[in-house]
């Protein structure tokens, strides 16, 4: 098996599950739904368009007021009376665990010591999924086991916002392939938010479920805080993964 990703693949993860993106442009949102950016679009722009401040539209998408929009951004707009929301990973409150999910870490034949780190991954592009993740490194990757990670977490665009997947490697209790390293890849749990945290930040749902994720992988593989690391924490080849949006410091305080 290929397990590992190059660096310069890894900005293209899933690159298919994100085709759709320019669908819709030009179309005029209903507040709390999404707008599609478009050539020419500003924040401010988009913002006077649908009756919202820019400040209220930049925090409900975890961005700044002189964030460049890109086309085929998908901005999320404020419904009327509904205050801001902030993405940080600090103030997202506390999720419990799907009970589907849970059972699905419980009954894994998870060995004493098989496992020693779990490592957090953006996937790079701004939707996807893990079926088309699996795809992309079956057909393209040519990865024997498929889907490089054990856990995919949505964010809305090709998955539930907040919605995890679980992988057949977790499942099978088979190596990961989200690691420039063969020998890391042995030990080391991927999971992997669909986004790209250098231009956006991880949604709170999806924080709130990597969190309770976390603590239920830390519990039944017997881990502490220690072992949770982010991409470029931890892989031998330099990357950026997960983003600059993505605060390893406040995620790892959270799970005390």
């Amino acid at each position: 098996m290929r397990g590992a990703l190059p660096r310069a693949i890894h900005r293209r993860l899933c690159l298919a599950a994100a085709l759709g993106w320019f669908c819709c442009a030009g179309f005029q949102a209903a507040p709390g739904q999404s707008y599609i950016v478009k050539r020419g679009d500003t924040l401010h722009g988009v913002a006077a368009k649908h009756d919202v401040s820019a400040g209220r539209l930049a925090e409900r998408n975890g961005i700044t007021k002189s964030a460049h929009l890109y086309v085929g951004q998908r901005l999320i707009i404020p419904a009327s009376g509904q205050s801001a929301v902030t993405t940080s990973s600090e103030t997202a409150p506390a999720a419990a665990l799907p009970a589907s999910i849970q059972r699905e870490i419980s009954r894994a034949p998870v060995r004493s010591g098989r496992w020693k780190y779990i490592v957090i991954h953006h996937s790079g592009v701004y939707a996807g999924s893990a079926k088309g993740m699996d795809q992309y490194h079956r057909e393209t990757r040519h990865m024997e086991n498929g889907l490089a990670y054990h856990f995919v977490i949505g964010n809305g665009n090709g998955m539930r916002d907040g919605q995890i997947s679980v992988g057949r490697r977790w499942v099978k209790q088979l190596n990961g392939g989200h690691l420039a390293s063969e020998q890391q890849n042995q030990y080391a749990i991927g999971i992997c938010l669909v986004g790209n945290f250098d231009r956006q930040n991880p949604t709170v749902r999806q924080m709130q479920a990597l969190r309770a994720l976390v603590k239920a992988l830390m519990a039944r593989c017997e881990l502490s805080g220690s072992a949770v690391k982010t991409h470029r924490e931890i892989n031998v080849i330099g990357t950026r993964c997960p983003g600059s949006n993505f605060s390893s410091t406040s995620f790892k305080n959270s799970l005390r």
